[in-house]
């Protein structure tokens, strides 16, 4: 599988997740933001399927990458937010949180590598 399909299929698992399974979602959104923690979820759910619908076009995918990679680092502090949240929950609820954090990293750089191996027109 290439890299920006797999990518690209990641977002979108996530993306419907956002609108299918909310509540997780919703707990994770770092209260500092404004608004309905719901709304967060729901335009973070849109930007990632917004995300993957780039990668997955040719002409767009030199973007989508970038897009990624700049949503997978707007996302942290959500995960950082879990990880407080979760510190005293069960060990399998803390690697979990815990786990997410230094995941980011890797995802910011496939992103970025999906944007730097696309084609003229974005193909690779």
């Amino acid at each position: 599988m290439r890299s920006h399909t797999a990518l690209a299929g990641l977002l979108t698992t996530t993306g419907v997740l956002h609108f299918a399974q909310p509540r997780p979602f919703d707990g994770i959104v770092p209260r500092s933001l404004p608004g309905s923690p719901r709304t967060w979820t729901y335009l973070s759910g849109f930007a990632e399927l917004a995300v993957a619908a780039a990668l997955a076009h040719p002409r767009t995918r030199r973007a989508g990458g970038l897009a990624a990679a700049t949503l997978f680092a707007a996302v942290f502090p959500a995960n950082v937010k879990m990880a407080v949240d979760w510190r005293h929950a069960p060990p399998l609820r803390r690697a979990i949180a815990y786990g997410r954090l230094p995941l980011q990293a890797p995802l910011v750089m496939w992103g970025l590598r999906v944007a730097s191996t696309a084609g003229p027109r974005g193909t690779h």
